[in-house]
């Protein structure tokens, strides 16, 4: 496992007993009573998780969650609050700005590690979501346009990454070369269906060996199997 989790709390006892009881669970943990401490942090990490104390002497950890989620490097960063607090406007607000759980002092260290668990399970399942992976071979990273076959990366056009993306977001469906203009550009294609084929076969190219599970349906069009 060995997943970094970071905590922001000023009660130090607090910080010690979730440090200890998540690494005892099998996670690594970097442990902050002040918010610049974290921030100086995150210049150099990227936790799997942060655990935030909405009740700080220096800042609101609603203003904190906020500024982290509002920001495009750490947006992604799975964010459970911690807080006294019971009333129910501080838990609502703090999941609308999107933080992902909330835990009320006092807790149970185990249900703090449960909750741990299931928002990185949770988080992991949304990660995959935007990936595709075709046979255990090709990856398709939706978010950062990358092509992976095998672990080792690939450079496609624009158009190729596309056309690998509709196929592969349809295994064993045959599209038609004008399907695929239809897909690729809508009312505005200028292109010959025929281009279609000059775009596979490089892609084919491209894929090596997994080129081959792009299969020609003659008279028809194109799938992946």
């Amino acid at each position: 496992m060995n997943k970094l989790i970071a905590i922001l709390d000023d009660e130090e006892d607090i910080l010690e007993l979730v440090s200890i009881h998540l690494k005892k669970a099998g996670y690594q943990t970097s442990e902050f009573t002040e918010p610049k401490q974290l921030f100086s942090f995150l210049e150099d990490k990227t936790p799997a998780l942060l655990l935030l104390d909405l009740m700080l002497p220096e800042s609101d950890g609603i203003e904190i969650c906020k500024l982290l989620k509002n920001s495009p490097e750490y947006k992604n960063i799975p964010i459970i609050m911690l807080t006294a607090k019971d009333e129910e406007f501080d838990k609502v607000l703090g999941l609308e700005l999107g933080a992902d759980d909330y835990i009320t002092k006092p807790f149970s260290t185990r249900e703090l590690v449960a909750r741990v668990k299931a928002v990185l399970r949770r988080n992991a399942l949304e990660v995959e979501s935007k990936k595709i992976i075709v046979n255990d071979i090709i990856t398709i990273d939706l978010e950062r346009y990358q092509v992976f076959v095998k672990n080792e990366q690939i450079d496609l056009t624009t158009t190729e990454f596309n056309i690998l993306k509709i196929l592969s977001h349809n295994i064993g469906l045959v599209f038609s070369r004008d399907n695929l203009l239809d897909k690729l550009w809508g009312n505005d294609k200028i292109v010959s269906s025929r281009t279609i084929d000059v775009h596979i076969r490089n892609l084919r190219d491209k894929l090596g060996t997994a080129g081959d599970m792009i299969k020609n349906i003659r008279g028809v069009g194109y799938k992946i199997d």
